[in-house]
């Protein structure tokens, strides 16, 4: 299983090549707001442990492994966005939360959370329930 690092460069791997065909080292680096070399070390380490090819020079390829992981840690990270954007987190506050908290849950809780989500979305009242509770809790502190 990746570590948490791992997992920010699979999914950010994942997201640019879903996005632009391919992954750049510098493209990697600026979206993860790290050093070119730090990128590097990691995909030498993602190749090692069979997440990647990596060509030096040439470029990278995810393999089966690698992809799938990058897409299900990309739909946990949209999971939970969405999460907290359906009980009222404030949309500034959401991107930060979710880069806090996703590598802290268990595949059971996102799997909890991905219930609700559905749950909710079923009936759109329930949200709106859930609003008005959150009013009433925020007028009366």
């Amino acid at each position: 299983m990746p570590t948490p690092s791992m997992e920010d460069y699979l999914e950010r791997i994942y997201k640019l090549i879903d996005e632009k065909g391919y992954a750049r080292v510098s493209d990697i680096a600026e979206g993860l707001e790290v050093h070119p070399s730090s990128v590097t070390k990691m995909i030498q380490k993602l190749d090692k442990d069979q997440y990647l090819i990596y060509e030096k020079y040439r470029g990278l390829v995810l393999t089966s492994k690698g992809k799938k992981i990058g897409k299900r840690l990309v739909d946990r990270h949209q999971l939970l966005e969405e999460f907290l954007g359906m009980i009222g987190v404030q949309k500034e506050f959401i991107y930060t939360d979710v880069e806090g908290i996703e590598h802290h849950l268990s595949w059971d809780s996102i799997a909890c959370i991905e219930s609700l989500v559905q749950y909710f979305k079923q009936d759109p009242t329930r949200v709106e329930d859930l609003r008005s509770i959150r009013a009433e809790l925020d007028k009366d502190s």
